[in-house]
């Protein structure tokens, strides 16, 4: 599938690490480090525009090294961009390490993995099929 891309930032595409990557790595695109304090957020410019097709999606999730090595992630993870957006994509790294985080121009701060949807429509019910786990939820199996 090939999807048009406008590459306003000073770095090569996005692109898959491994053969079997589903995410593609996207790197900040900013003038100057910013310096992430802990539990503080901001938003990281990427220079990236896409134009994807009716009923697909971009999903924006953190990189499990970041996350792992510096307590760097997504606030709104996964962030969802709809095909029907034109500007430029923006990503909401939060800090939520102990420690001050540098983001560096060119740094690859998250991924970004393109999927497919449906389209649903409510059915409205007076009451829905019984099953065996019924309204259990939130550990409700002890796991």
């Amino acid at each position: 599938m090939k999807i048009k891309i406008v590459n306003k930032s000073k770095h090569q595409l996005p692109e898959y690490e491994t053969i079997l990557s589903a995410g593609m790595d996207i790197r900040a695109n900013i003038d100057e480090p910013i310096t992430l304090k802990p539990l503080e957020r901001a938003l990281i410019k990427t220079g990236l525009f896409i134009e994807l097709p009716e009923a697909y999606e971009a999903q924006i999730r953190p990189r499990s090294g970041l996350a792992y090595k510096n307590g760097i992630s997504i606030v709104n993870s996964p962030g969802t961009i709809d095909a029907d957006y034109r500007g430029e994509i923006g990503v909401i790294l939060v800090n939520l390490s102990n420690d001050d985080f540098i983001v560096n121009d060119g740094e690859r701060i998250c991924q970004m993995i393109i999927s497919k949807h449906e389209k649903a429509e409510w059915e409205e019910v007076e009451i829905l099929n019984k099953t065996d786990r019924g309204s259990g939820g939130f550990g409700h199996t002890g796991a």
